[in-house]
C-alpha cells in the first residue's frame, strides 16, 4: 500500500502544475485534497502518524465530498486532453469512467460512515486482518471482493485499500503524462 500511496501522492502533486483554466485548476486542487486525505488515513493505519479519530473523520469526509458525482463533474468534455493530464478517452469511455468514479464514491461513503463512529484508538475490527487479501497485493486493477459486496461490512483499512486501488485503476486508464 505504501508504494501505491506514494505513487498516487506524487502523481497528483506533480500534475498540479500542468494544465490551464479554472476547471483544470479546481480539479487539480481537488485531487491534491484527496491525495492528502488518503495519505493521512494510510499514515494512521501504517502507524507512520498518530491515530486521531477527528483527523480520520475529516480525511474520510474529504474523500466522500470529492468522489462520486463531484468527481464526475470535475471532468467536463472541454477540459480533457492537453495541457490537462485528463485523457480524451474519458469521453470515449464516459460510462466506464463514471462507474469507476461512482464506485470510489460508494467506498468513500462507507469509509466516512465508519469514521463517523470511529473509536479513540484503532481497533482490530478497523484493520484488514489476514483474511482480506488485495488480489495478490496489487493495487493496479485487481478486485479482491465482488463488485456487489457491501463495503459497509468491510474494515475501514480495507475500504481505504479499495479506494486506492480504484484511484490507481482510474489513473492508469484515464490519466496521461504531460511534459
Amino acid at each position: 500500500m505504501k508504494a501505491a500511496l506514494l505513487w498516487l501522492v506524487c502523481a497528483l502533486t506533480m500534475g498540479a502544475s500542468v494544465g490551464s483554466g479554472p476547471i483544470v485548476a479546481a480539479r487539480q486542487a481537488s485531487m491534491k485534497e484527496m491525495a492528502a486525505a488518503a495519505k493521512t488515513i494510510a499514515g494512521m493505519f501504517d502507524r507512520r502518524q498518530a491515530y486521531d479519530a477527528a483527523a480520520f473523520k475529516a480525511a474520510a469526509d474529504t474523500l466522500r465530498a470529492r468522489t462520486g458525482p463531484a468527481l464526475i463533474a470535475e471532468f467536463p468534455s472541454g477540459s480533457l486532453g492537453p495541457p490537462s493530464q485528463a485523457r480524451l478517452e474519458i469521453d470515449q469511455s464516459r460510462a466506464e469512467f463514471e462507474a469507476l468514479a461512482n464506485h470510489i464514491g460508494t467506498l468513500a461513503d462507507a469509509l466516512a460512515a465508519k469514521a463517523e463512529s470511529a473509536p479513540a484508538v484503532i481497533t482490530d475490527d478497523m484493520r484488514m486482518g489476514t483474511g482480506l487479501a488485495m488480489g495478490g497485493g496489487s493495487l493496479l486493477g485487481k478486485r479482491s471482493i465482488p463488485e456487489e459486496a457491501d463495503p459497509t461490512k468491510l474494515p475501514a483499512e480495507h475500504i481505504l485499500h479499495l479506494i486506492l486501488q480504484d484511484c490507481s485503476t482510474c489513473h492508469s486508464k484515464f490519466r496521461q503524462k504531460v511534459q
